[in-house]
């Protein structure tokens, strides 16, 4: 299994719509960030599913390093 590469050394903010379903990269070779295009195919790496509750402003991570995936919890400021 591949290690996630960071995307970038800071949260993505987004502003999602309720009710819809989002796909997080988690392996930091998606052309689309923070987002899936399926570049994980070999890695071993697999997207996070996010369903949002409701229409709001979050902040995925971009790191891949989070210990609250999808969403930013800071770890990149120790990278």
């Amino acid at each position: 299994m591949a290690e996630p590469i960071p995307a970038q050394k800071a949260p993505y903010n987004v502003t999602v719509e309720a009710g819809k379903r989002y796909f997080w990269c988690a392996c930091g070779r998606s052309g689309n960030q923070p987002f899936c295009d399926g570049s994980h195919a070999g890695t071993g790496l697999t997207p996070v599913p996010y369903v949002a509750q409701q229409s709001e402003e979050v902040w995925f991570c971009g790191c891949k390093a989070t210990g609250s995936r999808p969403f930013c919890d800071g770890t990149h400021e120790t990278l």
